[in-house]
Parts: C-alpha cells; sequence; structure tokens
C-alpha cells in the first residue's frame, strides 16, 4: 500500500510493479487529481505557458497498466503499525502487508483570511486567474517558491511586492553574497523587494506588518515554507520528527517506509539527517523505498547527491549536494556581478555542495561528482 499520490507515491508504486510486485496494490490520495507534477505550477502553469493537462504525470492507460486501485480524494486519517491498517477519512480501513508512506508536506499559513498558497493544481489556477497587467500582487517569502511566483507575475504585468523576514533572501541556504545576486533580478525589473519586514497578517486590504504599516495589495500569496503531513500519524507507532523519522534504507517501522517531502532519513552520504522537498529526491527516494520494502535480504541505503533547480526571469539556478549549515562559499567559476557563477560550499573539511546561476548543466557535472565522493575542500577548490 502507498499512502501518498504524488511524485514520490506513484514513482514507488511503479517500482513496486516493475520489480515484479503482482499483489494488490493501493494508491491513496487526499486529492481528487491523478498523479501530477508540481514544479510547473510556479512557472509553467501559473504563466498560463501550459494547459492545466500538461502536468499529469502519466495517461490513463498507463495508470490502468499498474493495475492498482486508486484511491483518490480521500486522505489517509490514521495508521496502526502493529495492526497493518491504515485508516481512511472515509471511515474504511486498508489493511497492508508493506506500506510506504508519502503524504508530502502542506503550506505553512499565516493569520488572516483570503490570502493564495501554492501547492496543489487547484491552488495555481486560482492564483493565475487573479494576476494580470496592473493587479497589485503582494508575495509573501522570498524563497524559491515565492521568487519563481513573483517573477511570473511581474512577467504578467502585475505590481509586485515582495516580503521577505530575512536580511539577505536566501541567505540561510546559498550564503549572502549569492542571495544578494538572486535579490538583484527583482530589483532590476522594478519588483518592489523589502526585506528584514515582518507579516503580522493578512488583511482585505493587504497584509499588515509588525510594526504596524499595511502593504495593499489585490491578491496575496504567502510562501514561507511548509509542514510535513504527519498528524495523521499520531499514536501509530512511527516516530515523527519534522517528518518521518527513517534509517538510511528509509525505513520508519517494520514493513513502514516513506519517502519524498514527508520522510526524514540518515543519508549515509552526508553521514546526517535529512529532509528534502525536491522532485527529483521524491521520485529517486520512492523508487529505493519501494526496492528495499520488496528486497528485505538485500537492501540498499538511501545516499543520494540531492538536486534542485528554480527559474527565476531568465535565470536557471541549479544545485547538487547539502547547502544548508554551510561554513564557507567561495566562487570557482565565473562571476557574480555578470550572474553567471558556480559557487562551491563547504562544511567541514569536505565539499558539501555547489550551486550554479547561468550555467550550462555539463559545467556542473564534475562539481557533482566531487560532492558525490566527498571530495575533500582542498582538493576540490585549491
Amino acid at each position: 500500500m502507498v499512502v501518498g499520490a504524488s511524485a514520490a507515491g506513484l514513482a514507488a508504486a511503479e517500482t513496486l510493479r516493475r520489480e515484479g510486485y503482482d499483489g494488490t496494490l493501493t494508491l491513496v490520495g487526499d486529492e481528487l487529481h491523478v498523479p501530477y507534477d508540481r514544479p510547473p505550477l510556479s512557472k509553467q502553469v501559473l504563466s498560463a505557458e501550459w494547459p492545466p493537462g500538461r502536468v499529469v504525470l502519466r495517461a490513463p492507460t498507463e495508470l490502468d497498466a499498474l493495475e492498482v486501485q486508486l484511491r483518490l480524494g480521500v486522505a489517509a486519517s490514521g495508521l496502526d503499525v502493529a495492526d497493518r491498517t491504515v485508516c481512511l477519512a472515509d471511515g474504511s480501513e486498508v489493511p497492508y502487508d508493506g506500506l510506504i508512506v508519502a503524504t508530502g508536506v502542506r503550506p505553512r499559513r499565516l493569520p488572516g483570511e483570503g490570502a493564495h498558497v501554492l501547492r496543489t493544481l487547484d491552488d495555481a489556477l486560482t492564483l493565475r486567474e487573479r494576476i494580470g497587467p496592473g493587479q497589485r500582487l503582494v508575495v509573501v517569502g522570498a524563497g524559491f517558491l515565492g521568487a519563481e511566483a513573483a517573477a511570473v507575475a511581474w512577467r504578467l504585468g502585475a505590481r509586485v511586492t515582495l516580503l521577505e523576514p530575512a536580511r539577505v533572501p536566501l541567505a540561510h541556504v546559498v550564503g549572502e553574497e549569492v542571495g544578494r545576486v538572486l535579490s538583484r533580478a527583482h530589483l532590476e525589473r522594478g519588483v518592489d523587494l523589502r526585506t528584514g519586514v515582518t507579516v503580522a497578517e493578512v488583511t482585505e486590504e493587504g497584509v499588515r506588518l509588525a510594526d504596524g504599516e499595511v502593504v495593499e495589495a489585490d491578491e496575496v500569496l504567502v510562501a514561507v515554507g511548509s509542514l510535513p503531513n504527519v498528524e495523521w500519524l499520531a499514536g501509530s507507532g512511527l516516530t515523527v520528527d519534522d517528518g518521518i523519522v527513517c534509517d538510511e534504507y528509509c525505513e520508519a517501522a517494520r514493513d513502514a517506509y516513506a519517502a519524498g517531502d514527508v520522510a526524514r532519513w540518515h543519508n549515509p552520504l552526508f553521514g546526517m539527517s535529512m529532509r528534502i522537498e525536491h522532485r527529483t529526491n521524491a521520485a529517486e527516494q520512492g523508487m529505493a523505498a519501494a526496492r528495499n520494502l520488496l528486497n528485505p535480504g538485500a537492501r540498499k541505503a538511501f545516499a543520494p547527491v540531492p538536486y534542485f533547480w528554480s527559474d527565476q526571469y531568465e535565470m536557471k539556478i541549479q544545485a547538487y549536494g547539502y547547502l544548508r549549515g554551510h561554513e564557507e562559499v567561495r566562487v570557482v567559476e565565473g562571476e557574480l556581478e555578470e550572474g553567471r557563477f558556480v559557487a562551491a560550499y563547504r562544511t567541514g573539511e569536505r565539499l558539501n555542495g555547489v550551486l550554479a546561476v547561468g550555467m550550462p548543466p555539463k559545467v556542473l557535472r564534475g562539481w557533482r561528482q566531487g560532492v558525490a565522493v566527498g571530495a575533500a575542500w582542498k582538493d576540490a577548490v585549491g
């Protein structure tokens, strides 16, 4: 049984079939939509470059070929690992022999009513209908999601205000120098980027800041991070700590695994516990969890080099590794001022990550390999 019908859950279900499992397979999802891709929501779908149907991950015939029992539009409401039973919101109970949990995350919200969030296809379509030339859009949060949405809204002719509590957006991930470069892209296009400001609540007029100032808006998008969907696991027997706690094999309890945004697992490549909210990781972890569930005697540790990308205006941002908690950033190719560069990230004495802006993918291949082998910093950057 797979709970969660997005990228990780679908990858797990497909892998179970591909690896030879021919028994009953149930795929549960809380949305009515068949599995679809989320990264395009803040880019191609929001901009109306793509029709909604283009984000669907598999055609009906492909889903039929999997021979899965699709339970869409019904959320999981409880789990008993001792009895090996999942309770659903419609009151039904589904027994399982093996379980993969891939329930993902949900957006954090702010006090007040009327703000948009951007997590589901319906979220994207609703926001798309409300922004256009001359519309005042306030985006709360200048992380990757907020920045992507702000860039799309600007391109659609909206008057965009981007509010961020940190002094430099994304500095905690990419470092202050790189964060300033990414911020410059907004400022150069006339986006009203305000940093070091805290939003207290959403109001009918827009948003109210902590100092009492009201920033007026026709629409407000809140993009201030996410929370793992784990509340339904209370009393289940699984350990929950900012996600479902798993070992290096993605196992959370006997015959119960987790994958995707909701999984916090020990990544032996970096020697630490991590929870990754990136599309590539979701699919890879879904496959890894399925293989380990099916082959308990030949399990393999899930030790990936995390990868993410972001498109903002004309900038293509790509990163490999684990950038959070870095101790040093060094530009190793290109120039920050030109907006085309590669930055390497040190944690301890090793190369822990690399980020590129405006560079072709082939430039990153050698750096990714360095992260994958745990290259010493002094050897990697000289």
